[in-house]
């Protein structure tokens, strides 16, 4: 068992880029998943790499979590069994303080850009790039599991400004 500490952020602007040491298109979907419980996810990279992953909530910002790679085949077949999933392409980052990914959503979650680094303990200090416009740590309905039961774009249009207002992607 694993327990997965991390922090996530709204992501504004480019400068991210810059830091990109690898990236991946990821198409995950939910076999289960509950707000506050169980979440059990089925992860395609590409062609070659899949994994079930199940999620406990745990203390704070931390969850147990268990991952186990399977063959994509499996995946596959899994993923078609799947109501509700999320599309986006992942970027490893090389920042330094922890595992930082950032994740640009696609499809019906598109603009959303969100960063998270995972840590080794809770209290573990991070420097936050500039371009990490809002910590969204506990929010929610940021989680990858609630974006795909109800996808930012359907969201309410002024509940989706007011998010993108706080972040600096429009009107400010």
């Amino acid at each position: 068992m694993a327990l997965e500490i991390e922090r996530r952020f709204l992501v504004s602007g480019e400068g991210w880029r810059r830091h990109v040491r690898s990236s991946a298109q990821l198409h995950q979907g939910y076999l289960a998943s509950a707000a506050e419980g169980l979440t059990l996810r089925v992860r395609r990279a590409g062609l070659e790499q899949a994994w079930l992953t199940l999620k406990f909530p745990a203390a704070g910002i931390a969850r147990e979590e268990f991952e186990y790679a399977i063959p994509p085949a499996d995946a596959e077949a899994l993923l078609l069994q799947c109501r509700e999933g999320v599309q986006k392409w992942r970027h490893g980052l090389d920042l330094p303080g922890g595992d930082w990914v950032l994740d640009v959503f696609e499809a019906e979650n598109a603009p959303l850009v969100i960063a998270e680094v995972e840590l080794e303990r809770a209290d573990q200090p991070v420097a936050v790039p500039p371009w990490c416009a809002l910590e969204i740590t506990g929010e929610g309905a940021f989680s990858n599991a609630a974006l795909a039961r109800c996808p930012f774009s359907s969201w309410e249009g002024s509940e989706r400004e007011r998010w993108l207002q706080r972040i600096g992607r429009i009107g400010a």
